[in-house]
């Protein structure tokens, strides 16, 4: 049964965090992928930012699984990411503009992971304003913070990327 995010313990709330973590981070490699294969400079800019995005998520999955781990030990819950309802952060690439040379660059790739960002993190504050429960609170504090950092890093990383 597919249930909202909003409907889950702090435990099996950080869990699905980790698993959209990694999910996220499959699929900026298979992002990735898709320049592979293009000699061109733009394309391989293109493939290495969808790359970092990857290393970025990994590296946050990580940073949760430790928290996890503090929190619950290394039981981990049998929810997956997939049984919640809600999409919390989902980088999407529109398929037209990515084999479109002429229109898919840098920048743009930097947009599609700063929007998924962009939602999770107000996805998660509004969440937090709207619980009543503090561990739940605190939970979405942390991960809204989470996705605040991302958020930073792409920002600065579009900056550079458009000057």
């Amino acid at each position: 049964m597919r249930r909202e995010f909003s409907s889950l313990s702090p435990q099996d709330a950080l869990h699905v965090a980790i698993l959209i973590e990694e999910r996220n981070a499959r699929l900026y490699e298979s992002f990735a992928q898709l320049f592979a294969d293009f000699i061109d400079e733009e394309s391989h800019q293109v493939m290495e930012t969808f790359r970092e995005m990857a290393v970025e998520e990994r590296r946050h999955r990580h940073e949760l699984e430790k928290r996890y781990v503090e929190r619950y030990g290394i039981r981990l819950s049998s929810l997956a990411d997939e049984e919640v309802l809600d999409v919390i952060e989902l980088p999407e690439v529109i398929e037209s503009d990515v084999f479109d040379p002429e229109s898919f660059n840098r920048a743009k790739a930097l947009r599609v992971a700063l929007a998924a960002e962009m939602h999770a993190r107000q996805y998660y504050a509004r969440l937090s304003q709207l619980t009543h429960d503090a561990q739940l609170r605190r939970l979405y504090d942390e991960l809204a913070a989470f996705e605040e950092d991302h958020v930073s890093f792409l920002e600065e990383k579009l900056k550079r990327a458009v000057d």
